[in-house]
C-alpha cells in the first residue's frame, strides 16, 4: 500500500444510523456525532452516519474502511426496549427484516454474504468494556444477539471484511446497542450517560487485547 494514504493519525471510526421506523432521532448517531474530532489515546475519533438500509449501509462502510484503514471501528444502533449499553457478541450471516427499512426493503432469510461463514466474533474485549462501564456506574450487558435488522447486517458486514481483507489487517471492531433516549419512551438512557459509555468503551478497546485475535 502507498504509505502516502495512510492517515498521519491513527484513527477511531464510530458509526451511528439514521433514525428509522417513523422516529425522529436516532440515539446512536446522536452519541456518536458528540465524539467526533475527539482524541483518545493518541487516536482520532471519525463520526460518520449510515443509512438504515440493507446493502447501502455496507456501502458506506466499506468506503469508511477504504479511506481512513481505521486501527479499531466500533458501529453504534439503537435497541428500543433495552435498558443496557449492550455490548455485541457475534454476528450472524442473516438478514430477516422485522420492519422496512428506509428504502422499503424487507428482506426474509437471505445471507448478509452469500457463501461466507455463519457468524463472525467481535474482536473487541467485550467482557473488559463491559467492567469498565459498570465500574462507571452505567448500566450495561454482554448481548448475545444483533438481532437480524440493520443493525446486525452492518455488524456482520464489518467482520467479514476485518477477516478477510488484508489492509485491515490490523484493524479491530465490533457493534453496540444503545437504549433510547428518554423523549423516545422507557427504559431509557441520557445521551450524556450515552457519549460518556462510549468513551468509556473506546478507551478500554484501545487499551485492552481482543480475547479473538485474528
Amino acid at each position: 500500500m502507498d504509505t502516502r494514504l495512510r492517515s498521519p493519525k491513527p484513527r477511531v471510526l464510530l458509526t451511528g444510523f439514521d433514525a428509522f421506523g417513523g422516529a425522529a432521532i436516532n440515539p446512536s448517531w446522536l452519541a456518536v456525532q458528540a465524539l467526533h474530532g475527539r482524541q483518545l489515546m493518541g487516536h482520532t475519533v471519525v463520526a460518520a452516519r449510515l443509512p438504515t438500509v440493507f446493502g447501502a449501509s455496507l456501502q458506506v462502510l466499506n468506503a469508511l474502511l477504504a479511506k481512513h484503514q481505521p486501527a479499531l471501528v466500533v458501529c453504534v444502533g439503537q435497541a428500543g426496549g433495552r435498558s443496557a449499553i449492550s455490548l455485541e457478541r457475534v454476528a450472524i450471516n442473516v438478514d430477516d427484516a422485522p420492519i422496512p427499512d428506509n428504502a422499503g426493503a424487507g428482506p426474509i432469510d437471505t445471507p448478509v454474504v452469500p457463501g461466507a461463514p455463519a457468524a463472525h466474533f467481535s474482536t473487541l474485549p467485550i467482557k473488559a468494556m463491559l467492567a469498565a462501564l459498570q465500574r462507571e456506574g452505567l448500566p450495561a450487558e454482554v448481548s448475545p444477539s444483533a438481532g437480524s435488522f440493520v443493525c446486525n447486517h452492518v455488524f456482520y458486514g464489518l467482520m467479514h471484511a476485518i477477516a478477510t481483507q488484508p489492509e485491515l489487517h490490523h484493524t479491530r471492531g465490533g457493534f453496540v446497542h444503545v437504549p433510547w433516549l428518554p423523549e423516545q419512551g422507557t427504559p431509557s438512557m441520557s445521551l450524556d450517560d450515552l457519549v460518556r459509555g462510549l468513551r468509556v468503551a473506546l478507551r478500554c478497546a484501545l487499551a485492552e487485547p481482543s480475547p479473538y485475535q485474528k
